[in-house]
């Protein structure tokens, strides 16, 4: 059974996700406080986090900072704040996924859903792809560049698997999009991408100005530009 953690401090709002996830089998644990969030988070073992940013003792922002300190579990903001600045800075600073208010419920299984099935997936596989100066684990989601350990998100993990699994192919942003939701319904849009592989870029590249690893093809997308070795 996935735990699932609520960040949210409307309890009206609350009380009806908790409801719907329990209904499908979740089991989920309820926070209406950013130090009750942290709390939790620092008691229980997570599959998914669901987080608020305006709550009553700080931001979801800081919360989330504070998660990505210490752990990669995916992040799904809840937010009335549906400007693309605010959309922006919570993927740049580790969340996965974010779904603006109001929402329907249908709308937030689906993504819930969609991130644990990844995760899963992601955690049975087993072989190591490297290339370079990079290395992944997938028997443990591990990346190192230089056998430094590299810290990654789930979705900027799992852009990751997509790429270096087709070495030295253009792939179309439309089908980096697909393979990112495996085919179900649309939720990110191409400036979500865009933040996605300039987050990883900054991350794996020397100097992401003049990438290396994932390099763009205008008006095509993106290719994997090194040649990928699978032990």
């Amino acid at each position: 059974m996935s735990k699932i953690l609520l960040v949210e401090d409307d309890e009206a709002l609350a009380l009806g996700i908790e409801f719907s996830l329990k209904d499908e089998g979740y089991e989920l644990f309820r926070a209406g406080t950013l130090e009750e969030g942290k709390r939790c988070f620092e008691e229980q073992v997570l599959d998914l986090i669901l987080l608020d940013i305006n709550l009553p003792d700080g931001s979801g922002y800081d919360l989330c900072k504070y998660i990505r300190e210490k752990s990669q579990v995916p992040i799904i903001f809840l937010t009335a704040l549906d400007e693309e600045v605010n959309i922006v800075l919570g993927l740049e600073i580790g969340g996965d996924d974010y779904i603006t208010k109001p929402f329907r419920v249908r709308e937030l299984l689906a993504r819930v859903k969609a991130i644990l099935r990844r995760n899963a997936k992601i955690a049975s596989s087993g072989t190591k792809l490297v290339s370079g100066d990079i290395v992944v684990d997938t028997s443990c989601a591990l990346v190192k560049k230089n056998d430094k350990e590299i810290t990654v998100t789930a979705q900027e993990y799992k852009l990751l698997l997509i790429f270096m699994r087709k070495p030295c192919i253009t792939i179309k942003r439309n089908d980096l999009l697909s393979e990112l939701i495996e085919g179900g319904e649309v939720f990110f849009d191409e400036n979500t991408l865009s933040v996605y592989i300039k987050r990883l870029r900054e991350k794996i590249e020397d100097n992401p100005k003049e990438p290396e690893y994932i390099i763009t093809q205008r008006g095509l997308g993106y290719k994997w530009n090194k040649e990928v070795v699978i032990q």
